[in-house]
């Protein structure tokens, strides 16, 4: 299976070392990106194949992933269009709805992804819509593709995409700001900042790891470190009375809304 990227930024970054870490070789991939700098990193990095035009890039390619901006795919899949002849098509553009990349670019053979930037160290978390004229074969190369740089999600429904968008691709953001909320914390409480940071973090990412070792639902795994009238329960009821989780919930909700809102404002293009 050779595959192009189109466009050589942060997230094909991470699929082009997580594919070569699963065993791909650098022949089988290229990458076609603009800018002269990224091409010469992406060669000094991975050895692949980098250059500046689309014809040089999808020649022999059975696969093309899309890792443009949204703003930009549309041209990018009207100049592609015409050297298209029954590749898979994975766009890991937010918002932009699989039957408008369809119709710029010609093709059905699409699969409509959405990464996470924790694919950057294959941690990511993915959820993928694929169009009925997508083959069983064609699934597989998706999923080869993009479990290279952590778990993957099959939806039934492209609407589901807007979801993930607002749970796991935007996710990593919300887990941010919740540790940037705690290191503020810790600072009041007089830690150095440098203490504060190594205290949050370790803390998140240790809670995460228990959970997801863990088969036991997550509110089991709260109660349990929750003592009847002790500091966590003190903590907690502040979190309760202040409305946190329903305001988590709304924000989440926000983001479907806007990912949905993009599919609308990006699709109407011709």
């Amino acid at each position: 299976m050779n595959i192009c990227f189109i466009g050589g930024g942060n997230m094909a970054t991470a699929l082009i070392g997580g594919l070569l870490g699963q065993g791909f070789s650098a022949q089988q991939i290229s990458v076609v990106e603009i800018n002269a700098d990224n091409r010469a990193r992406l060669q000094q990095d991975f050895a692949v194949k980098a250059v500046e035009h689309l014809a040089d890039g999808v020649a022999g390619s059975e696969v093309i992933v899309f890792a443009v901006k949204p703003q930009q795919l549309h041209e990018v899949a009207l100049q592609l269009a015409p050297q298209l002849s029954g590749q898979l098509l994975i766009s890991i553009a937010a918002g932009i709805r699989a039957i408008d990349l369809a119709r710029w670019a010609g093709s059905q053979n699409i699969v409509r992804a959405m990464p996470n930037t924790p694919a950057l160290i294959q941690s990511g978390m993915t959820g993928m819509y694929a169009m009925p004229a997508v083959s069983s074969e064609q699934r597989e190369q998706a999923q080869s593709i993009l479990s290279a740089v952590g778990q993957t999600l099959w939806l039934q429904d492209e609407a589901m995409v807007d979801a993930v968008t607002a749970i796991s691709g935007s996710g990593p953001a919300y887990v941010f700001y919740l540790i940037e909320a705690l290191q503020q914390a810790a600072i009041k409480l007089g830690f150095s900042s440098d203490d504060a940071r190594r205290l949050s973090v370790a803390t998140f990412l240790g809670g995460s790891r228990l959970a997801a070792s863990s088969t036991e639902d997550v509110s089991v795994l709260r109660t349990r470190v929750t003592s009847r009238n002790g500091t966590t329960e003190r903590a907690l009821l502040s979190l309760a009375e202040n409305g946190v989780a329903e305001h988590i919930v709304e924000a989440a909700m926000a983001a479907d809304a806007r990912s949905r809102e993009m599919g609308d404002e990006l699709g109407r293009a011709s």
